[in-house]
């Protein structure tokens, strides 16, 4: 933050800009999750708790794979190790990735988020922040609505042998 929106924000929060960072990440109805370089859960907000499942101290120390589906773990730790390596995702720059994610009873559900690369004084990559929101709800109802357009453009089949429609002359 520059000097200028520091002092504003201090102004506006009474000199206590940590507790508000703090009351932010723990209280946000999001799911807010940092793991480190290795994938290894260090953060998880109540938002997570909701969205997920697992509790904090469930979670904490855990490999993400406990909300990664297996099927998908292979080609998430390739872009984990991607970004890791080379600092830079397209993701943090505000597009938003859509996958299924794993609930702690094995419930699969659709989420949506961004992430925030962490890197030390130095530069050196970290970790990764994501916000994730669940979107199941809006997922499967955008499916069941395409899925009725795509009945509604299927024309009738035609009628069996030996079953046509007569012809009028009208």
């Amino acid at each position: 933050m520059s000097d200028a929106t520091s002092t504003i924000t201090d102004n506006a929060v009474g000199g206590d800009i940590g507790r508000l960072l703090q009351t932010i990440v723990r209280e946000a109805p999001d799911a807010i999750v940092y793991a480190d370089a290795r994938g290894i859960i260090r953060l998880w907000n109540h938002g997570a708790e909701r969205v997920f499942g697992f509790a904090e101290a469930e979670a904490l120390g855990q490999s993400l794979d406990i909300i990664i589906p297996e099927g998908l773990r292979a080609r998430h730790w390739a872009g984990y190790s991607a970004t890791m390596q080379s600092g830079s995702t397209r993701y943090g720059a505000g597009e938003i990735l859509a996958v299924p994610a794993m609930r702690k009873n094995g419930r699969r559900l659709s989420i949506e988020f961004t992430i925030l690369p962490f890197r030390d004084d130095a530069g050196r990559m970290q970790g990764i922040a994501a916000i994730l929101r669940d979107v199941t709800v809006r997922f499967e109802e955008t499916r069941a609505l395409r899925r009725q357009l795509a009945e509604q453009s299927i024309p009738p089949p035609a009628p069996a042998a030996g079953h046509e429609r007569p012809h009028t002359n009208a």
